[in-house]
């Protein structure tokens, strides 16, 4: 027989495994009706608490660890900036944890800092992380978690954003208005939330504008650089756009190498507009239009929301979604030809 663990008792009772945990641990936010009908499912089942486990996480390490997609990435090295802001000034140590966009990687990563060697985690999701089950174990053993930016809304963990539709919006409207119809998405990872929101925003913007969508301005792309400048190549020239915007920061370069391999001039031949957070994109000839997120911001408040449930201070939602905006910052890529 299978060894009985959280997610067992929280299905036989229709409850979220958070809640079963917080229930075992006595925690104050759980009803005593609700408490009581856990323990009796426990011990119906003949639950066994994981005692090393237990024993190692109630002895602080005063060391949190950040696992997020790519290390080359100017957005995490920002957010990792307003991380260690945050914890170094509180006493904790930071351990990094690059998952390379791979969820093997990334699970391998979470099962071995379920030992005890940390007393909380922040993770944003790899572009191929669809199971969360990895996810939802450490929460049921009681370790504390914080997502950003790359999030799944079904985690019972805080969550820490950008209004990603919103300045997908925004983004379009402003090609819009400097006087383009055809506007192609270039799409990351189908199944990322923030891929879906920032395409919606795409979509509604083109929607309000009586802009018909057209699915062959919709690029999906991959991971990989050489592939990606194939995959733009061909799009740019099956049905040409007037403008790109790159919904995340990895296809930035490959739209600059195809444009130059293409021989279009950026911005009277084809506008270009992209999630960045480099510091060069000013410095770019033409210097970048960008959609700048508040990665040293989310970093700060993901690793603060972290720091208050290790001391088991939070008294927010542990649902809930903090949302910091982005700015657009217009430059000479989408100026008027």
């Amino acid at each position: 027989m299978s060894k009985i663990n959280l997610e067992m008792i929280a299905r036989e009772l229709n409850l979220s495994v958070a809640t079963v945990s917080k229930a075992l641990n006595d925690s104050h936010e759980i009803s005593s009706k609700t408490k009581k009908r856990v323990l009796d499912k426990a011990k119906e089942l003949n639950y066994q608490a994981n005692p090393l486990a237990s024993a190692l996480r109630n002895k602080k390490t005063h060391t949190i660890a950040v696992v997020f997609p790519e290390i080359d990435n100017n957005f995490f090295a920002l957010a990792i900036k307003g991380v260690e802001h945050i914890a170094f000034a509180k006493g904790y140590h930071l351990l990094i944890y690059p998952t390379n966009e791979n969820y093997q990687r990334e699970k391998a990563i979470l099962n071995l800092l379920q030992n005890g060697r940390v007393d909380g985690i922040m993770i944003s999701l790899s572009t191929e992380t669809k199971d969360i089950k990895h996810i939802e174990h450490l929460i049921e053993e009681g370790l504390p978690v914080v997502l950003f930016d790359r999030v799944n809304y079904t985690v019972q963990a805080p969550k820490v954003i950008t209004d990603d539709f919103e300045s997908a919006y925004l983004a379009t409207k402003h090609l819009i208005n400097v006087g383009c119809k055809k506007i192609a998405f270039l799409s990351s990872s189908a199944h990322l939330y923030i891929n879906k929101k920032r395409l919606d925003g795409y979509k509604k913007a083109l929607y309000d504008n009586h802009i018909n969508v057209e699915k062959s301005l919709i690029v999906q792309c991959t991971n990989n650089d050489i592939e990606n400048q194939n995959i733009i190549s061909k799009a740019l020239l099956e049905n040409p756009p007037e403008a790109i915007i790159a919904s995340i920061e990895k296809l930035i370069v490959p739209c600059l190498r195809t444009c130059k391999d293409l021989h279009l001039n950026i911005p009277h031949d084809i506008k270009l507009i992209g999630y960045s957070n480099s510091h060069i994109d000013e410095f770019l000839k033409p210097s970048l239009s960008a959609i700048v997120q508040p990665a040293f911001e989310i970093g700060k408040e993901a690793a603060s929301i972290l720091l208050q449930l290790i001391d088991k201070k939070y008294k927010k939602s542990i649902s809930e979604n903090v949302i910091l905006p982005s700015k657009i910052c217009v430059r000479e890529s989408t100026s008027i030809s």
